[in-house]
């Protein structure tokens, strides 16, 4: 498919209505996304916003478009405005663990990078830090002064939400309904209670602080994306996206700051992903129910979570429970024996151009695999379309003399749609491969093998626990004979291939 082919549309949260994606500059596509703050380990709730926007990256390339995705990192903001109930984050971790506050955000930005690259999630072109764009955003403070926007207060400065009418468009809020809303007391400094902190001067005792022309202090949290955006991308770009929770106030600000500044717009579309829920309760910190990623990979194969995210549409809730990543974990492994089935297959098929039943069934997948996606990237219809290629492709390996070209053809399909587009496939083991590709696995027999090496990782690990360390010995000694090769890690024990 050629660019100029494309019926992509989205959801653009600005306009509230389902638009066609015509791109300021074509081939050229910006996209900026709000990136984590780095206190503390990524959880589920990440995931499903960093899986989606990494498929909406993904699919944009495969439409032909050459796309510049930023993500930011923040390491340092106070996420609230007023001083008395401001709360850097990352501050105050340092504080409970006696270290410099740069020492917890480099240890989560690792943290945070290597949980992605498990999910086969993509890295940004660009990981641009709040901390390493102070002067960017110092000068966007004063550029906003000089036009009479924001007012300065001992040392800080607030955004003046009277002096701009379009405040609130993105959330279609008003500055009544925000205030109404309000869960903190505003500070005295404020000229309007809704008016927000563009840079806070620094108390005593605050460890990241800069000299500003204010005196010493640090920026806002809403002030680092506008500032890191268009240094990057320009103004306007194409895509901003984020979580659903960061419309209001995060986004409102950031528009608002942006176009009062520039006086032009800011981001042509917003595409915002929903929470996870557990039990139909928000994940979260404060609320004590959310799961760290590197926990649910001591259970679940970073692939089934990948899934079982993309079974549901990026704009929908998505509802966390066990017997949900069971299911995503079954349709992982299936797609995967599916593609070794084809691979060992290819090994012995004799030569030949592909079948016309094949290309033209294989052809429907694609049609229908396009369309979902271009329904503002439905994932669960991309993924309904995939799971009918691994039907095609079982239905294919199980019948005598399939020849290399139809079966060339599938697994074509299957690194176009399942792991250039979805990223479903990144997570095969190589070692699998090879022994399905030499014969020494059957690939239809890939899912239950797994199983019963989990199985009995797991009894080890029971023994273990029980200090039964001859058992737990004698099964790592059992699994090694056959090639299996047990390792205990930080993060739970690993099986592989020898």
């Amino acid at each position: 498919m050629t660019i100029s082919e494309n019926n992509l549309h989205v959801y653009n949260t600005l306009t509230r209505r389902k638009e066609r994606f015509e791109p300021l500059q074509p081939p050229n596509v910006g996209i900026y996304v709000c990136g984590p703050t780095v206190y503390g380990d990524a959880h589920i709730g990440h995931a499903k916003s960093y899986v989606a926007f990494d498929v909406i990256v993904r699919y944009l390339r495969h439409l032909g478009y050459n796309v510049r995705y930023v993500q930011n990192i923040t390491d340092v903001g106070h996420l609230t405005d007023d001083a008395d109930q401001g709360e850097d984050k990352v501050e105050r971790r340092a504080r409970l663990e006696q270290v410099h506050p740069m020492q917890v955000a480099e240890k989560f930005t690792r943290s945070y990078f290597e949980d992605m690259d498990a999910l086969n999630v993509l890295r940004p072109d660009i990981s641009p830090r709040a901390s390493g764009h102070i002067m960017e955003q110092v000068e966007l403070v004063k550029r906003l002064l000089e036009r009479g926007r924001a007012y300065e207060v001992n040392g800080s400065v607030y955004f003046d939400v009277s002096s701009w009418p379009k405040y609130g468009h993105l959330s279609g809020r008003s500055v009544d309904e925000m205030m109404a809303g309000a869960r903190v007391e505003p500070s005295a400094e404020k000229r309007h209670p809704a008016d927000f902190a563009l840079w806070k001067r620094a108390e005593p005792g605050h460890v990241m602080q800069w000299p500003s022309p204010w005196g010493m202090g640090y920026p806002g949290w809403h002030l680092e994306c506008s500032a890191m955006s268009t240094k990057y991308l320009g103004q306007p770009f194409d895509i901003h996206g984020g979580g659903i929770e960061n419309v209001f106030p995060h986004h409102d600000d950031e528009i608002a700051q942006s176009e009062a500044a520039e006086e032009k717009p800011f981001a042509k579309y917003w595409l915002h992903n929903n929470m996870v829920t557990v039990g139909g309760r928000k994940m979260g910190k404060s609320l004590g129910n959310f799961i760290t990623l590197k926990d649910a990979f001591k259970k679940w194969d970073p692939m089934a979570l990948r899934l079982f995210i993309l079974q549901s549409h990026y704009r929908s809730p998505l509802d966390f429970s066990d017997e949900a990543l069971a299911a995503a974990k079954e349709g992982y492994e299936r797609v995967s024996a599916a593609l070794m089935a084809v691979r060992k297959a290819k090994v012995t098929a004799p030569g030949g151009e592909a079948d016309s039943e094949t290309i033209s069934a294989a052809a429907e997948v694609r049609r229908r695999f396009a369309e979902a996606m271009d329904d503002d990237f439905n994932t669960a219809g991309a993924v309904a379309a995939v799971f009918d290629l691994v039907k095609i492709s079982f239905r294919v390996t199980t019948a005598s003399q399939a020849n290399s070209g139809t079966l060339n053809a599938l697994e074509a399909a299957f690194n176009e749609l399942a792991a250039a587009v979805l990223g479903l496939t990144g997570g095969v083991n190589e070692a699998e491969e090879l022994y399905c590709a030499a014969g020494l696995l059957a690939a239809d027999s890939l899912a239950k093998l797994r199983k019963t090496i989990e199985h009995l990782t797991d009894l080890r690990n029971e023994a273990r626990a029980a200090r039964d360390f001859a058992r737990a010995d004698d099964i790592r000694k059992r699994l090694d004979e056959i090639g299996i090769i047990l390792e205990d890690t930080r993060d739970g024990t690993k099986w592989r291939f020898k």
